[in-house]
């Protein structure tokens, strides 16, 4: 009932979902030699919802691709589905890096073009305000070659 509950607000990993049932069953007992049989039964029960359709490692992908695509990078999008024990199929991977420099060019226009620093021949003069701009756009985990062509302010097709 707790896992469909969890499902119910958003998509969960399984290995996700397994950590909070795991710490939920343990927070609940207070002896520690049946965690062995709390794993066995979470184990069977994250199966069962699969099974049933509950849980999807599909819509997982795809939900965390939509919520994060339009403020983070491609890179920054694998490695937190690597956290969670998955991958990006590689038509996800084609769609991604397709858009990457529009979805960068973007995120950098909203952060710094309102205010003037948005001009690219103000960034090229200023190196502060260049390695700035850069250290935001690669945390956010657009690829150097990206950071590069939105800071020169080319528009490639």
């Amino acid at each position: 009932m707790r896992a469909i509950a969890l499902l119910s607000q958003r998509e969960h990993s399984p290995l996700e979902l397994r950590r909070k049932l795991l710490r939920i069953r343990r927070d609940a007992q207070e002896a520690e030699d049946d965690e062995d049989r709390s794993a066995i039964e979470v184990d069977q029960l994250i199966e069962w919802l699969r099974a049933q359709g509950y849980l999807s490692e599909t819509r997982f992908v795809e939900s965390r691709v939509h919520a994060r695509a339009q403020r983070y990078g491609s890179l920054r999008i694998k490695l937190e589905l690597a956290q969670h024990g998955l991958t990006l199929s590689a038509d996800a991977q084609a769609e991604l890096k397709s858009t990457e420099l529009a979805r960068a060019r973007s995120l950098w226009q909203r952060k710094f073009g309102a205010n003037g620093t948005g001009d690219p021949d103000a960034v090229a003069g200023n190196p502060a305000l260049r390695a700035r701009q850069m250290r935001f756009l690669s945390g956010r985990g657009f690829s150097p070659e990206v950071i590069r062509q939105v800071l020169r302010g080319r528009v490639e097709d």
